[in-house]
C-alpha cells in the first residue's frame, strides 16, 4: 500500500511525499535497526570507559607515590636506616705558627654513617697527627674572624677524610676554642 501525501512548503508550492508501509514491515526493521546501533554504540562506549579507567589504574601505579620501583624503596629504607654520630677527639693544645702564640681546640667530628665508627677509633693517631700538623701551620689571623674558622673547618674535613682513607666524616664542630 503506497500513501502519497501532499506538503505546502515554505513558498507556497506543494510536494508530494511517498510512505510505502506493507503490514508493518519497514516499521519493524527501522526499529531492529536502530536497537542494533543502540547496543553496538553502548558497546563503544563501554569499552572506552574501561579503557580509560584501566589506563588511569596504570598510571597512578606506575608514576605515583605507591608505584616505586624496588630500588627506589630500597634506597629509601636505606636512607632511614643510616644514623649519623659524632666522635669527641680529645683538646689540642698547640703552637700556631707565630712564636709565642697558643692554640686550645676541641672539636667533633660527624660521621656520614655510625658504621664507620670503629674505623674512626683505629685511625685516632692519624687523624689527631693531620689535624695538629694542619693547624699548627696557621696565623693567628688566618684563623681570628669568622671566615677564617670556617675555611679552617673545611680544610680540617679533608684532612680528615684523607686521614683515613674515605670520605666518612660530613661535618666538624668547634667546641672550644681559645687563642693566646
Amino acid at each position: 500500500m503506497v500513501f502519497v501525501y501532499r506538503h505546502c512548503d515554505s513558498k507556497g508550492g506543494f510536494t508530494m511525499a511517498e510512505e510505502e508501509k506493507e503490514d508493518g514491515q519497514p516499521d519493524e526493521e527501522k526499529a531492529v535497526k536502530i536497537k542494533k546501533s543502540n547496543k553496538s554504540l553502548f558497546l563503544v562506549i563501554g569499552i572506552i570507559v574501561l579503557a580509560l579507567a584501566g589506563g588511569g589504574v596504570a598510571y597512578s601505579l606506575l608514576v605515583g607515590g605507591k608505584g616505586k620501583s624496588h630500588e627506589e624503596k630500597k634506597e629509601d629504607k636505606d636512607k632511614k636506616e643510616i644514623k649519623t654520630a659524632l666522635v669527641a677527639l680529645d683538646s689540642f693544645v698547640l703552637n700556631l705558627a707565630e712564636q709565642g702564640r697558643f692554640l686550645k681546640v676541641t672539636m667533633q667530628l660527624e660521621l656520614v654513617d655510625a658504621a664507620n665508627l670503629p674505623l674512626v677509633t683505629e685511625k685516632t693517631p692519624q687523624l689527631r697527627d693531620a689535624i695538629i700538623t694542619l693547624m699548627s701551620s696557621k696565623s693567628v689571623e688566618s684563623v681570628s674572624s669568622a671566615e677564617g674558622k670556617l675555611q679552617l673547618k673545611d680544610e680540617l674535613l679533608l684532612r680528615a677524610n684523607q686521614a683515613v682513607g674515605k670520605d666518612i666524616f660530613k661535618n666538624l664542630y668547634f667546641t672550644e676554642f681559645v687563642m693566646q
